[in-house]
């Protein structure tokens, strides 16, 4: 019985454990894209990102889509520089954000514009 009940305390002491740690995990990314702000000259010109603007980037991966689907941000990340920021960083645009251009967009919205949406909430 003492066993048992010693195993169960250790098991909920792992569950609480993990618990902390996703919620740290979690809260580790704040989106803001003036973090992005060391990015700038690279995406503005031929430039190539700095060590700090590839840093930011990767901590900003998860905001992408978020950025992408922005009307404010949109015309400042989905650009053709800044992919290539972004893919000399290591940090391509995450596959689960699309972005409709007239290249890859469905005939359907030909008319519609550039379209932003992402599969991902």
């Amino acid at each position: 019985m003492k066993a048992s009940y010693i195993a169960a305390i250790s098991l909920f002491t792992v569950v609480l454990m993990m618990l902390a740690k996703a919620e740290v995990t979690m809260a580790a990314v704040t989106c803001s894209p003036v973090e992005l702000s060391s990015c700038a000259n690279a995406i503005s010109s031929d430039t190539p990102p700095t060590k700090l603007c590839c840093t930011k980037l990767k901590e900003q991966k998860p905001c992408l889509c978020q950025y992408l689907n922005n009307p404010n941000l949109k015309k400042f990340v989905n650009t053709p520089n800044a992919r290539k920021v972004a893919r000399t960083c290591g940090t391509p645009f995450p596959r689960e954000c699309e972005i409709a251009t007239p290249a890859n967009q469905p005939e359907q919205e030909e008319n519609m514009g550039n379209v932003n949406y992402c599969l991902s909430p």
